[in-house]
């Protein structure tokens, strides 16, 4: 217990130092880093005296060269969020491993305004026990070998270009790559065919995708489309999205859907 609050104290010192490159970043070497807050077991929440404005990059730069000094740091996402309504100004994800990065839009300056960073840590990293760590990377370890042997089948693969794409949609990332969604700091996972739905509507937002261009392009390889196999899939995609207010599939009646982005 001692070693575990011992390393939740250097966190916490590593991320008030954060704030503080970042404003020195923003030109400010005066304002005060507030008090880290602890939103829950595996969150904390940045607060800053005054208004600044940042540089993505600065930021992206700064966690990952600073969190990297945090052993169990390995997989974490930052949302930038703007103090009066706590909606989503900047976020991405960061990985020990590079290729699970998602970052995006980091060459766009952020305008000053009052703004707190939330990080979010992977909550299987804040063990001290040597014994969990192998369970959990034995546990993964037949989680992947599930999902290889049920990946054997081949399926129409998505145009190259659009399969290692990351989508801003709203106030979400959708990361086609590893087949997740990013809405307010929480990571939702997608099925293979969820991915595929959402990515061929993510191509053309705010436009009618017609039904049977739906059905033709994700089952064509099956042999067998049935009708409400789609209407499924769309229920799922649309109970994962309605945590942003500002994303919706909706049905256009005898036509087909259209993912709706305000």
């Amino acid at each position: 217990m001692e070693d575990s609050d011992f390393d939740f104290a250097k966190r916490e010192i590593l991320l008030r130092r954060v704030g503080h490159e970042l404003l020195l970043q923003s030109g400010d070497s005066t304002s005060r880093v507030l008090p880290v807050k602890k939103i829950s077991e595996n969150e904390y929440q940045i607060r800053f005296e005054n208004d600044f404005s940042f540089q993505p990059d600065s930021l992206v730069n700064i966690t990952s060269r600073l969190l990297a000094k945090d052993q169990f740091a390995t997989y974490y996402i930052v949302n930038v969020l703007n103090c009066s309504n706590s909606s989503v100004a900047y976020g991405y994800a960061i990985s020990k491993n590079k290729k699970d990065d998602i970052v995006t839009c980091i060459g766009r300056r952020q305008p000053k305004s009052c703004y707190m960073i939330n990080i979010k840590f992977k909550p299987a990293e804040i063990t001290t026990a040597e014994n969990k760590y192998f369970l959990g990377s034995l546990s993964f370890l037949v989680f992947a070998g599930i999902i290889f042997f049920k990946s054997v089948k081949p399926r129409k693969t998505l145009p190259e270009k659009q399969n290692k794409g990351i989508y801003t949609l709203g106030s979400a990332l959708f990361d086609t790559t590893n087949r997740k969604l990013i809405i307010s700091g929480n990571t939702i996972d997608l099925t293979g065919t969820e991915t595929r739905v959402l990515l061929i509507l993510a191509s053309s937002p705010n436009k009618i995708i017609e039904r049977s261009r739906l059905q033709k392009e994700i089952w064509e390889d099956d042999g067998v489309i049935v009708g409400r196999s789609l209407d499924m899939f769309i229920s799922k995609l649309r109970k994962k999205l309605e945590s942003d207010p500002n994303i919706n599939i909706v049905v256009i009646r005898s036509k087909g859907y259209k993912l709706e982005i305000s």
